[in-house]
């Protein structure tokens, strides 16, 4: 991401901020695994939309009109010893050079800094509930400020900052858009390689290592943990065991997207294990595919959050009712919510630096309208689980979700998965490529 892509955002915010108020932004902390063993470090995703700081120990701090530079970092000092460690380290001096921070200090040095700077504020905009710790340095700073009324001045309120600032995150600018087209792109990829690689016997955990093979060898990460669901494990909607052997007959359904410079992917495909569709399968994956386009061409701008859904609604119940699953009239069954037994979640979601991206779906207790930059999931399904009665064997245990990436544009949704087929001529024809 380009440097005046960082300071366009951060501008904006301080622009919305105003000049008596301070933006106080700590990085998100490191996580132990187990022992002395810690998770990959994964950046704060606020703090790196502002700045693409990416280091442990740091604070961002935003003073709109300060003369001395309006763009403040905190983090950890440079040190050989530790740098041969962990890897190397911005320091201070890297955030000012690097990341166009007009002043930065060692972290140690925060106490002694801060304050002077809420002092001059009226309003304090932090996320609070993120970190207990350093929620509580900042209130002891504000009440030592307090303490001493006659010397200093305390800013009057905290606000909360993630009302501004996930408004911003959910329009996407065009630098956003690329990376994630580019994100949509590894992850297409590493579908086509995970159909190609299946057969029955295969492992789902096989299955994963495609994933985690093409992503990191061009450059990104996973998202999220991969979904690998063989057969009525599909029908286990946050399933990750991913150690089934995958049958023949059977169908697997794949929810896998990667993270590509901190912007995510987030795609679905459900396909045959030995590259063929059954009749009842394909049947059943024509009613989802329908849901999916319906609720796709509702996703434009002027819509509502919830149009694309009640289409993917209105579809899937359609099509239950046309292959003997429900029965009764079409408005009724709409109407009593009879499709949620196997169709229980929402159709989709924001999409950005965060999987389920920031960003209000209601505006004063209204579904928000679309606009264009946002980036959202079309994501329905049908889930008809082994045990469920009153419905015909043929159909029990199949586990079905289609699930693309969309950008909301002047000009009409645009797909940014669309190159992965989604139709069952085009997935059947791409599993058989070398077999």
């Amino acid at each position: 991401m380009n440097a005046s892509e960082y300071a366009r955002r951060r501008r904006e915010l301080m622009d919305l901020i105003g000049a008596d108020g301070i933006a106080v932004l700590p990085a998100a902390g490191e996580r132990v695994r187990s022992r002395d063993t810690l998770f990959d470090y994964r950046p704060d995703s606020d703090l790196f939309y502002l700045t693409g700081f990416a280091e442990p120990e740091s604070v961002a701090v935003l003073v709109p009109g300060r003369r001395h530079g309006e763009f403040l970092m905190f983090c950890r000092e440079r040190d050989r010893e530790r740098e041969l460690w962990d890897g190397s380290r911005a320091g201070p001096e890297g955030a000012v050079a690097q990341y166009a921070a007009d002043d930065a200090f060692p972290l140690a040095d925060i106490d002694d800094i801060l304050p002077g700077l809420l002092e001059r504020s009226e309003r304090v905009y932090y996320s609070m509930g993120i970190s207990a710790e350093f929620d509580q340095r900042l209130l002891t700073w504000i009440n030592t400020l307090n303490s001493k009324r006659q010397s200093s001045h305390a800013p009057s309120e905290i606000v909360a900052l993630d009302h501004l600032l996930h408004e911003m995150r959910l329009f996407k600018s065009r630098p956003e858009t690329g990376l994630m087209r580019q994100s949509a792109r590894i992850a297409m990829d590493a579908h086509r390689r995970a159909m190609r690689a299946c057969e029955p016997g295969v492992m789902e955990f096989e299955l994963e290592a495609e994933f985690l093979h093409e992503f990191r060898r061009r450059g990104a990460q996973c998202a999220y943990l991969p979904i690998i669901a063989g057969g009525s494990n599909a029908c286990t909607l946050h399933y990750t065991a991913n150690d089934a052997r995958l049958e023949d007959g059977d169908l697997v359904l794949i929810d896998a997207g990667c993270e590509y410079e901190m912007y995510a992917s987030d795609i679905t495909r459900t396909f045959p294990v030995n590259g063929k569709f059954s009749e009842p399968q394909a049947e059943l994956y024509n009613v989802v595919l329908e849901a999916n386009k319906a609720a796709t061409a509702a996703a434009r701008s002027g819509n509502h959050w919830n149009d694309p859904h009640d289409a993917a609604v209105k579809e899937i119940t359609r099509g239950l009712l046309r292959l003997g699953i429900l029965e009764g009239k079409l408005q009724t069954l709409l109407k009593d919510g009879a499709y949620r037994p196997f169709f229980m979640h929402r159709t989709g979601h924001w999409l950005g630096i965060d999987v389920h991206d920031v960003g209000d779906y209601k505006v004063a207790g209204q579904w928000r309208v679309l606009e264009p930059g946002m980036v959202m999931t079309i994501e329905p399904g049908i889930y008809i689980r082994p045990e469920t009665r009153g419905v015909a064997k043929q159909w029990r245990g199949i586990g079905i979700r289609i699930e693309d990436d969309v950008a909301i544009t002047r000009k009409g949704p645009k797909v940014l998965s669309a190159d992965l087929p989604s139709d069952i001529d085009g997935i059947e024809r791409l599993m058989s490529v070398g077999k």
